[in-house]
């Protein structure tokens, strides 16, 4: 049965998506969006690196919507406190209980914390909303001692913003091994090479005992006792779920909030999208907690069309870029440790792909400036198909071809 009313609860990307998408399927309903920030939907990749640096301007952002236009009641500076199922309502912070014949979580998530003393010091920073950006870009001035505390990408984008601002960067990762997360032990340690290159810092294995300073931040105290000083400290470690919602509804949150191949809880007028959920990994492998923009706007087309009870669209292969100095970084698939590599292009000028081949099929692909390449290995990764990796690393191949189902 088709809904009256949905509440979406989170006015971000995914949840502006979702809104979108029902309207673009049919969805005649109240569509109520409700979000804490004062700012309308908007993408965040660009606030640690081209906001950050002030190429950009944060109005550039946000999602071009006209949300009156499409019937979208927009709640700005209000919380979704409660889901009320007796009432087929919610709760939000102002006291309304809308109408909520199905409910979206798109709650996301909020930076982990590192539980130190002193971490609440004025002159430490994290990069989630476009205020933190703008806080953060004001500090970062030529000269400034910049100390980044995590080498993922949030880390590495804000210290190559900061480097190519005139700062002082020193990197901090408690990890043996950068970006091991997302890139493995090879391209993560690779991409952070050019931070030193370009004179970044860099300590890994290293953890952050305390934050030193009266009225802000003058220093941070590793383990061992080495203290390194600080003009601003941006955290990035990662993010913890924003759960509490989807758990005071009696939902699975371990890792995440649980939900199926169809954006589905385990109540079925609940639906979650984004980075606050647990999902199923493509083609079924595992469960996965995916921090992107692609799964963002393709999940929410998926909970759109689930909510309406039409067939689910196919999910693409898992992607995701990072801009770092004048470089754009991209993956794509699985970055199997174990596969055979296969380059195509120029690994020392930061122009190439590689591709992670097992039993002759492309798994995964890691670029640099190579975007269509990318484009052609995740057409050559759905189709399974084995591929000579000669071809796939002479430059006049066309990939494209590679990928086009052979003649029987």
């Amino acid at each position: 049965m088709t809904p009256r009313s949905v509440v979406i609860a989170g006015a971000n990307l995914a949840g502006g998506t979702v809104a979108r998408s029902l309207r673009s399927r049919g969805f005649t309903g109240r569509i109520t969006l409700v979000g804490a920030e004062e700012t309308p939907p908007y993408e965040r990749p660009a606030l640690s690196k081209q906001v950050l640096s002030g190429a950009q301007d944060p109005a550039e952002l946000v999602l071009p919507i006209d949300w009156a236009g499409i019937d979208v009641d927009l709640r700005l500076g209000e919380r979704v406190e409660e889901i009320v199922p007796a009432e087929s309502a919610v709760a939000l912070s102002t006291g309304a209980r809308p109408g909520a014949d199905a409910v979206v979580l798109c709650t996301g998530g909020r930076g982990r914390r590192l539980g130190v003393e002193g971490e609440d010091l004025a002159g430490i920073h994290e990069v989630r909303t476009v205020e933190d950006a703008l806080a953060l870009r004001g500090e970062l001035v030529a000269g400034a001692r910049v100390v980044v505390v995590g080498a993922g990408f949030i880390g590495a984008e804000v210290a190559a913003t900061a480097l190519g601002l005139g700062c002082e960067v020193t990197v901090l990762e408690h990890a043996p091994v950068p970006l091991a997360r997302s890139l493995g032990p090879v391209w993560g340690p690779f991409v952070l090479e050019e931070h030193v290159r370009r004179g970044a810092r860099v300590r890994l294995g290293t953890g952050v005992h305390r934050f030193l300073g009266r009225d802000r931040v003058r220093e941070v105290e590793i383990g061992g006792g080495d203290r390194i000083p600080a003009d601003v400290v941006v955290v990035g470690v990662g993010i913890e779920p924003a759960t509490e919602l989807a758990a005071a509804a009696g939902l699975a949150v371990a890792g995440g909030v649980h939900v199926d191949e169809r954006a589905a809880t385990g109540n079925p007028a609940v639906f979650a999208v984004g980075d606050v959920t647990l999902q199923p990994g493509w083609r079924g492998q595992g469960m996965v907690r995916l921090e992107s923009f692609q799964n963002a706007q393709e999940q929410a087309d998926v909970a759109a069309a689930a909510i309406l009870g039409q067939e689910v669209p196919a999910r693409d292969v898992p992607w995701f870029w990072s801009d770092q100095f004048e470089h754009t970084i991209q993956i794509a698939g699985t970055l199997d440790a174990s596969a055979d590599v296969v380059l195509r292009g120029d690994r020392a000028g930061w122009d190439f792909s590689a591709f992670h081949v097992r039993d002759g099929v492309v798994r995964g692909v890691f670029a640099i400036d190579r975007g269509r390449d990318v484009r052609a290995a995740m057409r050559l990764i759905a189709a399974g198909t084995v591929v000579d990796p000669a071809a796939l690393a002479d430059p006049a191949t066309d990939l494209r071809r590679l990928a086009r189902p052979r003649a029987a």
